[in-house]
């Protein structure tokens, strides 16, 4: 290692401590490559090793990576205005967070269970009755389905713009290779059920928790984001849905992910007006022009 390249690597690790942030690089059996991990912890807390704080799990979309979230929105801001502790995970460009039951080394369901979660809770001072998960796009697919395959680890989870049925990407996205589709209906049918969010919202219903979702009227996956609203209703599970001008893109994301938050930090117990308790009020009223929040 050159001067250089230590004097650089120095002052990374110098800044990320300074903003209370690590990046984790993490080698798993489960899957084919290491996959990286980008954690932001509430800043200027002298006592943290004696406080616990909520974890929120970020998922980035398809084609993208563990810092896709930071370019949306200042994740750090977010972890000090919250106090939140903050997990941003690579999905690997198009895992869909799900286990492949074609491709051995894209097992991240295991990943994010055995290895992610339990090294998460390990190294930081996590409360381990606030875990939540939410995303954008691939990510809110994986969040939601994460959710479904294990309820009682999670308080609640989210999505946004999120590809909730996988039946109509079928032919896109990798998910054909990912899935080992055949070409034969009634098989990838099945496939596409079981590791489709919308397929398993029964297990949502079954939890009794409360779920928040979000998607711009103009996003190319609002159709899909409304089948499941209506399968929710259906099922009779506890969903906040917000709809709102807006495509598949950063500026939607940015709006909507403050309402998840808003909307985590109102189930924590015992939050003060210091750390944002957020009231129904202030989820009640979307800022976008035109937006529609429905609660059932």
């Amino acid at each position: 290692m050159n001067r250089f390249t230590l004097i650089l690597a120095i002052l990374l690790t110098l800044n990320l401590a300074a903003t209370a942030q690590d990046q984790i690089v993490i080698r798993s059996k489960n899957l084919s490559k290491p996959d990286t991990v980008w954690v932001f912890t509430p800043s200027g807390n002298a006592n943290i090793a004696h406080k616990s704080f909520p974890v929120v799990y970020l998922l980035h979309g398809w084609s993208g990576n563990y810092k896709q979230w930071n370019h949306i929105i200042d994740c750090q801001a977010y972890a000090d205005k919250y106090q939140f502790i903050i997990v941003c995970p690579d999905g690997l460009y198009d895992s869909w967070y799900i286990n492949s039951p074609a491709i051995r080394g894209s097992q991240y369901a295991d990943f994010f269970f055995n290895d992610l979660m339990p090294l998460i809770l390990g190294k930081y001072p996590v409360d381990k009755n606030d875990l939540f998960i939410t995303g954008l796009s691939m990510g809110g697919h994986g969040a939601l389905y994460l959710f479904e395959q294990k309820p009682g680890l999670f308080r609640s989870a989210g999505s946004t713009s999120g590809v909730l049925d996988l039946s109509g990407s079928r032919n896109s996205y990798r998910i054909k290779n990912l899935l080992g589709l055949t070409g034969n209906t009634k098989s990838d049918s099945l496939l596409l059920r079981k590791y489709s969010v919308i397929g398993n919202v029964r297990k949502i219903a079954a939890s009794g928790k409360e779920i928040i979702f979000s998607c711009g009227t103009e996003d190319p996956f609002y159709k899909v984001n409304n089948v499941f609203r209506k399968a929710c209703d259906q099922s009779g599970v506890k969903a906040i849905y917000i709809s709102a001008p807006g495509t598949h893109n950063y500026a939607f994301w940015h709006f909507s992910i403050k309402y998840h938050f808003d909307f985590f930090k109102s189930l924590v117990p015992d939050s003060s007006v210091l750390t944002q308790k957020i009231a129904d009020a202030d989820i009640l009223s979307p800022t976008r022009k035109n937006a529609r929040f429905i609660r059932k």
